[in-house]
C-alpha cells in the first residue's frame, strides 16, 4: 500500500495544476491517469497551438446552473496569474481575434510548462494506471485500488474531465464517483459542437461545403457573431460552436447572414440606380453564389432590381437576415470540445472546490458543471479551479 497526502485522478490541465500547488505547499502528491500520455487535450487544442487563456474572462463567459459559482476562482487566480507563469517559463505566444492567447510554437510548451513545474514540486505521476474502486476510510482519507496495486490518500481530487472526444481517453469516472457520494449530477451533454443537418436541409446545402462567412446566430436567448462554415454534413465553425453550448434538442437557430448589409436600404438604392440590374448580381457582391442559388430559386436571382416588387424584396431580406434552419442534431461528443453539466456546483465550496458533505472530496476542472465559451475560458477555468483547490487539500 503506497500513501500520500493527496491523490489526484486526471493528469489534466486542472489536475496538473493542482498538483503544482499542492506539492509547491510541501504535500506528497500522486497524480493517476489511464493514459499513456498527460494533458492530451491541451496538446491538440487550438489546432496543436493551445489556446491557452483569454485576455477578458468573466463569469459571463461561462455556463452552470450557478451562474455565480465561478466567479471566486477566476478572480482568484486570473488571465494573468497565467500569462505570467507562462511568461516565466519563457514561452512565445500571440493575440488572435476576441483576445484568445495561443503559443507561437506548440502546444507542448503549456505542457513541457507545467511538467516542468510537477517536478520542481515533486509530483509523482503515474500512467497507463486503472481506477478500480474508490472508498472513503473510517477515520479519514480515501482508498483507491488501481491496476498497480492499493493507494491511500488524505486528499482525493477529481480531474478527470467531461465525455468529450471519447477517442482521447474521456470516461464518466468523475461522474460515478460523485454518484457513489451521493453527490447531484446535472445531465451532460456535447458542447462547442457542429450541427448536423435533417436529411433535406443536407442535401440542399451539401455543395456549400468549405464555404465561411460571418454571421450572427441566434437562439431565443443567446447570440454570437462569428464565422459560420458550412460543412458535407451540416454547420460548423466558432458561431455554431459557440451556440451549440446554449441549443436545445428541436429548437430552431436564427442566422443572420449578412450583418454588415441592411439589405431594404440596399435593394432601394439599386431598383433607383440599376434598375437593369440582376439580383445574382447585386448580391453576388456580398454572398458567395453557391449560396445564393441554395435559398432562391435561379427565376428570382435572374429577375432585374426594377421588377422586384417590394413584398420580394421583404421576402429575400428576411431569408438572409433571418435564415430559420433546425437542426438535426450535433455531433455529438466525438468531436464536441467539452461537456456541458456534470457535478452540482451546489456540493462544492466555490473557494476550495472541496465537496461539502463529504470531506477530503474535491471536483476541479471540466467535470463540474462550468462551461466556458470558445477562447481559452475553459483552459482558464481548469487552472483557476486547479490552483484554489490546490490552496487546500
Amino acid at each position: 500500500m503506497t500513501e500520500y497526502d493527496v491523490l489526484i485522478i486526471g493528469a489534466s490541465a486542472s489536475g496538473l495544476m493542482c498538483a503544482v500547488e499542492a506539492g509547491k505547499r510541501g504535500r506528497q502528491v500522486l497524480v493517476l491517469d489511464h493514459a499513456n500520455k498527460v494533458a492530451k487535450k491541451i496538446l491538440m487544442s487550438g489546432g496543436g497551438r493551445c489556446n491557452f487563456t483569454n485576455l477578458d474572462v468573466s463569469a459571463e463567459n461561462y455556463i452552470s446552473h450557478n451562474p455565480h459559482f465561478c466567479k471566486s476562482a477566476l478572480s482568484r487566480f486570473t488571465q494573468w496569474d497565467f500569462i505570467a507563469m507562462v511568461e516565466d517559463h519563457k514561452i512565445p505566444y500571440h493575440e488572435r481575434e476576441h483576445g484568445q492567447l495561443f503559443c507561437n510554437d506548440s502546444a507542448k510548451d503549456i505542457r513541457d510548462m507545467l511538467l516542468a513545474e510537477c517536478r520542481q514540486a515533486n509530483v509523482d505521476i503515474k500512467l497507463q494506471t486503472e481506477i478500480q474502486s474508490v472508498a472513503k476510510l473510517p477515520a479519514a482519507g480515501y482508498a483507491l485500488e488501481t491496476s498497480n496495486g492499493v493507494v491511500t490518500c488524505t486528499s482525493l481530487v477529481i480531474a478527470s474531465g467531461g465525455l468529450s472526444i471519447p477517442k482521447m481517453g474521456a470516461t464518466p469516472f468523475g461522474y460515478k464517483v460523485a454518484e457513489q457520494f451521493g453527490i447531484k449530477v446535472w445531465p451532460p451533454v456535447a458542447g462547442l459542437v457542429a450541427f448536423t443537418l435533417h436529411d433535406k436541409d443536407k442535401a440542399r446545402f451539401a455543395e456549400l461545403s468549405g464555404i465561411a462567412l460571418e454571421c450572427i446566430v441566434s437562439t431565443a436567448q443567446h447570440s454570437f457573431r462569428e464565422n459560420l462554415l458550412f460543412t458535407h454534413r451540416g454547420l460548423s465553425g466558432p458561431a455554431m460552436l459557440q451556440i451549440s453550448s446554449y441549443w436545445q434538442p428541436g429548437e430552431t437557430l436564427h442566422i443572420n447572414l449578412l450583418p454588415e448589409v441592411g439589405l431594404m436600404g440596399l435593394f432601394a438604392q439599386r431598383q433607383q440606380q440599376a434598375v437593369r440590374q440582376q439580383v445574382k448580381t447585386v448580391l453576388g457582391k456580398y454572398l458567395p453564389k453557391r449560396l445564393l442559388t441554395a435559398i432562391f430559386d435561379s427565376g428570382l436571382l435572374e429577375q432585374t432590381m426594377g421588377s422586384l416588387s417590394t413584398q420580394q424584396c421583404q421576402w429575400m431580406a428576411g431569408q438572409l437576415h433571418d435564415w430559420c434552419i433546425q437542426p438535426n442534431g450535433t455531433e455529438g461528443y466525438r468531436t464536441a470540445e467539452v461537456t456541458v453539466g456534470g457535478i452540482d456546483t451546489n456540493a462544492l465550496s466555490s473557494k476550495t472546490l472541496e465537496c461539502k458533505a463529504t470531506a477530503g472530496l474535491y471536483f476541479i476542472g471540466e467535470v463540474v458543471d462550468v462551461t466556458g465559451w470558445l477562447g481559452g475560458y475553459n483552459f482558464q477555468w481548469a487552472w483557476a479551479s486547479g490552483w484554489c483547490a490546490g490552496q487546500y487539500v
